[in-house]
């Protein structure tokens, strides 16, 4: 916190003597880092196979947080909630294919309001929503007014598709695939992305210009596709799968159980299969490491690193076969939980994690309190600046996520409730179509379903009337938002041509 405040009296020593604009090092910079359907297989997380050091020495110089979570466990509405600060039943947007300002037309993104402070705004990748791997090498979804520039970068990894396995032909991001692929990292997607990030960091060591420099990953999502030395990581035969049967999805309510059979090729998994699987998704997460490792190391020889925040994200979890199920969509830990690591001036390293859930939309204000800017009114978030400073601090109790899930043709709608111990999730209005009750002290996985337990009644009943009241929260009108769109149609865009690679 000192060093923040030290920014903030540099800043009004130059308002006063009227001294040159600030350079960035006179004030903070962010680089923002977003991985693409990453969980917590990270070794700062505790994963004992995962090989992801440079990930690992960014959370050994800053604040984990341990308990972080979504609010909509998909790419797209969880991507506007995080660059907006707004709960998804606040920004309207649920699907898939919808650009921000369909639905809230008015909103100041987080990148709009660096450029609105001056600061240069820049996207390298994915921050908004594209479609994976259609739209590499494309704008995707993303917002205009959000960057003063923008890199979609293109690699052999787009080209070179038709060289997946996949459990469904023509269906590469939708379903499980991958590629033990030829050639170097910096021949892929996300090594280009890297390459042009470390460009930018050059350039603004050079011009001194403050910025908010996004890095957008697509990996690990599907297909997953990384240099075959990351495949000659990991030994095939060290991972295991986890098991559920079906006896268990009796026990869920209808809702849920729909969530995790939702794609019939991926159920019941030959063994050897879903560990080859699996085996890709480690592989390609230590690909995803080391494209951060070359960014966080240009970060540091250019000096950058003594004034700029550092932001580690995804935009949900993923499951490999908990609950028997893959990929995302769920409202079971798996599918909400996400790392989130903050380094840089003024933050404590190397301390315990933070236990207390906290939420992505509290990314917003806690940068905007960071760098001693005013949060916009209409953000829902809270800002996460006093576990950066204290080990005893506490923002939150719990954190918040939603989803609709098909049942037939009925859309169900799913909340979830994240505190230390406990997660409840209700499905339609007061629990109409029931609830889950885990308590993790006892069962971290998530596979005993406690709501009909009457030793557990008073923890569910006190957990409900929690949640009923963020949900309330969550559906408030936000001061100065504006306009909202309810039920915008999403964007069904033609099939883009892609740039002829170089």
């Amino acid at each position: 916190m000192k060093l923040l405040k030290l920014s903030f009296l540099t800043l009004l020593f130059i308002s006063v003597t009227g001294s040159k604009p600030a350079k960035s090092t006179d004030k903070l910079n962010v680089l923002f880092i977003i991985a693409d359907d990453l969980n917590c297989a990270l070794g700062a997380y505790g994963d004992p196979l995962a090989i992801t050091p440079n990930i690992d020495k960014l959370a050994k110089q800053g604040r984990v947080f341990n308990n972080a979570h979504v609010q909509y466990p998909l790419c797209g509405p969880s991507r506007v909630s995080l660059m907006t600060g707004l709960y998804p039943d606040q920004t309207k947007s649920k699907k898939l294919r919808l650009y921000v300002r369909q639905t809230i037309p008015k909103v100041i993104t987080l990148g709009q309001k660096f450029r609105m402070e001056n600061y240069h705004s820049v996207r390298v990748g994915k921050i908004y929503h594209y479609h994976n791997p259609r739209d590499i090498g494309t704008a995707g979804h993303d917002d205009s007014y959000t960057w003063d520039r923008t890199v979609n970068p293109y690699g052999r990894d787009k080209r070179e598709e038709y060289m997946l396995e996949g459990l469904k032909p023509r269906l590469d991001g939708g379903t499980l695939s991958w590629l033990q692929a030829e050639g170097t990292d910096e021949e892929q997607t996300d090594g280009i992305g890297a390459t042009e990030t470390v460009g930018f960091l050059e350039e603004f060591s050079d011009s001194g210009e403050n910025f908010f420099l996004a890095y957008g990953l697509y990996r690990p999502h599907v297909p997953f596709v990384a240099p075959k030395a990351y495949f000659d990581l990991y030994d095939p035969n060290d991972f295991t799968v986890p098991q559920s049967s079906e006896a268990y999805l009796n026990t869920l309510p209808k809702p849920a159980a729909t969530s995790v059979r939702s794609k019939k090729e991926q159920v019941d998994l030959d063994p050897a299969l879903a560990k080859k699987i699996k085996h890709a998704y480690y592989a390609t997460t230590s690909f995803m490491d080391a494209q951060i490792g070359r960014v966080l190391d240009k970060l540091k020889e250019t000096g950058l690193d003594k004034n700029t925040i550092v932001v580690f994200t995804s935009d949900h979890g993923y499951h490999l076969g908990e609950h028997g199920h893959w990929q995302k969509q769920t409202l079971f830990e798996a599918a909400t939980r996400v790392p989130l690591i903050f380094s840089g001036p003024g933050i404590l390293k190397n301390k315990a994690a933070v236990e207390d859930p906290v939420e992505l939309v509290d990314l917003y204000p806690t940068l905007m309190d960071m760098l001693q800017f005013q949060t916009p009114k209409f953000v829902s978030g809270k800002s996460l600046v006093p576990h950066m400073t204290a080990t005893n601090a506490t923002v939150r109790n719990s954190a918040l996520t939603e989803l609709q899930v098909y049942v037939g043709s009925h859309k169900a709608q799913g909340y979830g409730l994240q505190t230390k111990r406990y997660r409840l999730n209700q499905w339609e209005h007061n629990g109409l179509m029931s609830y889950e009750l885990y308590d993790h002290k006892f069962d971290k996985a998530e596979l005993n379903n406690l709501t009909d337990q009457k030793a557990y009644k008073t923890t569910k009943d006190s957990l409900r009337s929690v949640l009923t009241q963020r949900i309330v929260d969550a559906n408030k009108v936000p001061v100065g938002l504006g306009l909202q769109i309810e039920n915008a149609k999403p964007s069904f865009e033609p099939r883009r041509f892609f740039p002829k690679p170089k």
